[in-house]
């Protein structure tokens, strides 16, 4: 089964999520998306998987955001892409993909939704919140 994760090892989000991918008992292909961005192509297919706008997936508290004045509804669904394709900062992370659906996983326990094994127990994120896998059957 191949799981790939869009990851920043600098985000705390995106390292509870990788670790929990991992308690699931899986080792995804990671992509670290700032040194290797997604093409302009393959940010429109994330994008139509997970039935989300560019806009949604923008970051806003970056440079790159405020200094191209991305506020202002101005920018089109393809100029935004470009600009995430050209500035990878500017994209939210992770992102997943699994067999089961691709999500940005924000919080981190949305990868449970797409995990083919989501039981990973009790998890303890960096932040001290406790997440507990939950079954396909609903049991913890």
């Amino acid at each position: 089964m191949t799981i790939t994760i869009y990851h920043n090892p600098s985000c705390g989000t995106s390292r509870n999520t990788l670790a929990m991918i991992r308690a699931s008992g899986e080792e995804p292909e990671i992509i670290e998306y700032l040194e290797t961005p997604p093409t302009r192509d393959r940010l429109f297919e994330l994008l139509h998987a997970m039935g989300m706008s560019a806009r949604e997936l923008l970051r806003k508290n970056v440079p790159p955001y405020h200094d191209l004045k991305l506020d202002a509804a101005t920018a089109t669904e393809d100029q935004l892409v470009d600009l995430m394709a050209l500035h990878p900062l500017l994209i939210n992370r992770p992102i997943v993909v699994t067999p089961l659906g691709v999500r940005l996983c924000r919080p981190s326990e949305a990868v449970l939704d797409i995990l083919p094994n989501p039981a990973i127990g009790t998890f303890t994120k960096e932040d001290g919140e406790v997440v507990v896998g939950i079954s396909r059957s609903g049991k913890a």
